[in-house]
Parts: structure tokens; C-alpha cells; sequence
């Protein structure tokens, strides 16, 4: 359920379309859908503008696939992370339009056509990294949001950055995404007027303890507008920047600016 759909729901009463035992019947569906492994949050785009997003490491194939079922017959959109070539051949099946981003590990469906708005900057310290910026640009868009990516400009060679400044402060919002000791949000963040959000990764030797390191590097930082998630969340990263950009768009609660 979305606010398009229960608009239209509430118009086909008011219109005689529909009995009132069937929009009820309708609307008891809203807080959750249940299987036998799982409580489909189907209320979640009527709530906070997007619908529950499937992470499927971990899950069976058929798992995602019924989730996902559930998902998109109350929605025009869903987003699944995690997501290796069983996952996608398990939502592909329910949504032949699903497009899966293997670099990212995203599955995602949109046929909403909306058009996206504002700017994020989704920025890689390096190569390695890009995966996980990656999972933050796919979430960035699929919620609705312009995205510009910048790769590869880690602080070991701060001029690749420096070249793009102009165009990163043309950003509502940028998402650093850095392993090793993850020095580059701070340096964002330094140069930025907007909000970063800092997603640490698990690129670097044995004393980055698997992104720990970077993880408290980026904790640690002096520059003043950065904001950490977890280790390797390009989602949670992306999902954030978002949310931000469309705040500053005037695009709230899923509608277009």
C-alpha cells in the first residue's frame, strides 16, 4: 500500500465503485502480510515512502521470491540487497522487469517512471570500493534521486577529488565510501556544506580489521556535517543521502517535487 494506491481506493468508495466491507477488506491488510518464515511490512510506503527492503543474504531463493511477491502487489517499486544470481532468478520469476546490478548485489523493480530529483554525490576512495558505492548509487536512484559518482579519488592522490569540487558542491548530499583507514570522508567533509554520509568498508591489510579501522576513522572525524553508518551499508549510506536530498527537493512521502 502507497498513498497513490489508497487515494485510489478511497476515490473508487466515495464513487460507489466499492463496498465498504470491500475497502475495509483492503485496508486490514495494511500493518502486515504473513507467510510461514516471514511479516511482509506491507504499511512501510504508506508510512515512510518506500516499501521494505529485502536482505537476502541468508535467505533461500523461494523466501525472497514470495517476499518480494508480497511486496509488489501492493507497490510499484522494490529494492533487494545482498542479492546473488539465485535471488535475482527468484524475483525475476514474479517481476520479469526486475533488473539486477551485480556489482552492487542489488535486485531492483521501478515502474513508477517518476522522475528523480536533486543530486547525491556518491564518492569511492578506490577501486575496491566501488562495489559498495555502488549499492549506494542503485538505492540512491531507485528512491528516487539524481546521482552523480566520482571513483576513485582516494586522499593518496587528493588532486583526482580536488578536480571535481565544483561539481561535488553542486550536491545536495554526498555519500563517501572508504576502506584502508578511511581518511577520505573527513576530507569531504572538510569541503562540503552538505551532509556526508561516511560508509566504511572492509578494503585494507590485516591492522584494517576488516573495516574497523576506517570505522573509527570516520567516527573520529573533526570535519563537522559527517555522519557514519555500517561497515560495507552502501544501502544504509545511500538510503540516508536520499532522504536528505529529496528533503531538500521539497519531494516528501513519495511524491514528485
Amino acid at each position: 500500500m502507497n498513498p497513490l494506491r489508497l487515494r485510489k481506493l478511497l476515490e473508487e468508495l466515495k464513487a460507489g465503485k466499492i463496498s465498504v466491507d470491500e475497502a475495509l477488506k483492503e485496508l486490514t491488510l495494511l500493518p502486515f502480510s504473513s507467510t510461514a518464515f516471514a511479516r511482509v511490512d506491507i504499511h512501510r510506503e504508506l508510512r515512510c515512502g518506500f516499501p521494505e527492503v529485502i536482505f537476502c543474504e541468508g535467505k533461500r531463493p523461494h523466501q525472497v521470491g514470495t517476499i518480494a511477491s508480497q511486496i509488489l502487489e501492493r507497490s510499484d517499486k522494490l529494492l533487494a540487497t545482498r542479492a546473488d544470481n539465485e535471488a535475482y532468478r527468484a524475483i525475476k520469476k514474479i517481476a520479469p522487469d526486475a533488473v539486477y546490478v551485480e556489482e552492487a548485489r542489488v535486485v531492483y523493480v521501478d515502474r513508477t517512471r517518476e522522475a528523480k530529483v536533486g543530486l547525491v554525490a556518491v564518492v569511492s576512495a578506490g577501486t575496491l570500493d566501488i562495489p559498495v558505492a555502488e549499492e549506494a548509487r542503485v538505492t540512491c536512484e531507485v528512491t528516487g534521486s539524481k546521482v552523480k559518482t566520482f571513483y576513485d579519488v582516494g586522499v593518496a592522490g587528493l588532486h583526482r577529488l580536488l578536480a571535481y569540487l565544483e561539481e561535488l558542491r553542486e550536491a545536495n548530499c554526498i555519500v563517501v565510501v572508504a576502506g584502508m583507514e578511511g581518511a577520505l570522508a573527513s576530507v569531504v567533509g572538510g569541503i562540503s556544506a552538505v551532509p556526508v554520509i561516511a560508509v566504511p568498508t572492509s578494503v585494507g591489510y590485516g591492522a584494517s580489521f576488516r573495516g574497523l579501522a576506517a570505522l573509527l576513522t570516520m567516527l573520529n572525524s573533526c570535519a563537522a556535517g559527517v555522519a557514519v553508518v555500517n561497515i560495507d551499508n552502501g544501502f544504509g549510506g545511500g538510503y540516508v543521502a536520499s532522504l536528505i536530498n529529496r528533503a531538500a527537493s521539497g519531494a516528501k512521502g513519495g511524491k514528485k517535487n
